[in-house]
């Protein structure tokens, strides 16, 4: 993957004198040209609203707005363009689910199901249910390598559990969940058990099929996938969507409005209020095509490999210990660690100082830590551009830090 760099232009430059050793993809991807061309040239050549307009620019807009729910659609296996509902990101998507599916269902009696490995974002709502509703979460937590086993799927899903909401991949741990195993198990012991999968950290790294999977909903954000920030992607099945409710009032999601009554458009519409982010779909389209251009076994090979190089030398380092599964082919391309009694934030600001950028924190996972009786740790992550010179680089840094505060 060493002839992609090329095609981003902030690896091309230099910030005061240093190069950009870029190791938080996990936080938010680079952009390549491609992507940055397709939202200029949105901007700078027909930038006008999307649907209404009668003229040729608006049109436009129109069709390379819906040509990228088309490609987007293709890019997970989804039947059709219709099933996939634009919105801000991971975390609306999936708002957008407890609001519109969450409320309106469930009941003081039912269960949710969900993972101690979760984003805030898939573990916050589900916990409000217990609050609003009075429903029982209850939390499926990992083994000691950072792992989930099946085998507790069957005291975990009953009768009365109305949805399962996990992630495909973690993004502290880097397990990569066995998603497609997970639910046929699940529809097994509950037909009638939804399940939610949190592909944020799927979608960017390795191919994803919605039908293959057997999966009700899935969400994802353009921005870690070389997209736009402040757009993703909510998929449902059909059936499911229609029944929804609308999330948000206002333009474009209506067919028709009287003094007294409302008709709502179809879907996806009736769930996109207002002007949407034109860019955003424009730029995540071309995301796909891009990453589908690479191919994305070819995304995920590169990935493995990358991580492995990073687990061995990494391991090599006195006192640095890492968290989630040691074999680079159970986990993404993220690495979180802790380095004795070093505080996070004091590693990253000495690595910073050689243009070397990670993530430090609970990285909106703090259950997850909680859970391992361990305070922040510090995160790297790779992606397609990252090359085993960046890996030498963050090692040659870890060093450093040691010796200026060990």
């Amino acid at each position: 993957m060493r002839l992609v760099r090329k095609d981003f232009p902030i690896l091309n430059r230099h910030i005061d004198g240093k190069p950009l050793i870029y190791l938080d993809s996990t936080a938010t991807s680079l952009k390549p040209q491609m992507v940055l061309d397709a939202m200029d040239g949105y901007y700078a050549s027909y930038s006008a609203n999307v649907f209404r307009g009668i003229y040729k620019i608006s049109e436009r807009a129109t069709s390379c707005y819906e040509s990228a729910r088309e490609r987007i659609a293709r890019f997970i296996g989804a039947k059709k363009k219709d099933e996939i509902i634009f919105t801000r990101g991971t975390d609306e998507s999936i708002s957008l689910l407890y609001y519109s599916w969450a409320l309106p269902h469930v009941k003081a009696d039912d269960t949710i199901v969900t993972t101690i490995m979760e984003h805030h974002s898939n573990f916050v709502p589900w916990q409000q249910l217990t609050k609003s509703k009075g429903v029982t979460l209850k939390i499926w937590t990992t083994d000691a390598n950072g792992e989930l086993n099946l085998k507790d799927l069957d005291s975990l899903i009953t009768r009365k559990t109305k949805l399962l909401a996990l992630t495909a991949v973690s993004n502290v741990l880097g397990t990569v969940n066995p998603i497609q195993k997970i639910i046929g198990i699940v529809k097994k012991l509950n037909p009638a058990c939804l399940v939610l999968v949190d592909a944020a950290q799927a979608a960017p790294h390795m191919a994803i099929d919605v039908q293959a999977w057997g999966a009700d909903f899935i969400a994802f954000s353009s921005h870690k996938m070389l997209g736009p920030t402040g757009f993703g992607v909510l998929w449902g099945r059909r059936e499911l969507l229609e029944d929804m409710p609308v999330f948000n009032f206002g333009g474009d999601m209506i067919k028709e409005v009287h003094r007294d009554s409302t008709v709502f458009a179809d879907l996806p519409h009736k769930f996109e209020a207002g002007t949407p982010h034109i860019a955003g779909a424009i730029g995540l389209g071309a995301a796909v095509d891009y990453l589908s251009g690479l191919g994305m076994d070819a995304v995920r090979e590169h990935e493995i490999e990358i991580t492995s190089y990073a687990l061995g030398k990494l391991s090599e380092i006195r006192g640095l210990s890492i968290v989630g599964p040691r074999e680079a082919i159970c986990r993404g391309g993220v690495i979180a660690f802790t380095m004795g009694g070093l505080h996070p934030h004091d590693i990253a600001q000495i690595l910073d100082e050689d243009n070397i950028c990670i993530r430090v924190g609970f990285h909106c996972a703090q259950p997850l830590h909680e859970y391992l009786s361990i305070g922040a740790t510090a995160r790297a992550s790779f992606y397609i551009y990252t090359q085993k010179t960046d890996i030498d680089a963050l090692v040659l840094g870890l060093h450093r830090v040691k010796k200026l505060l060990g």
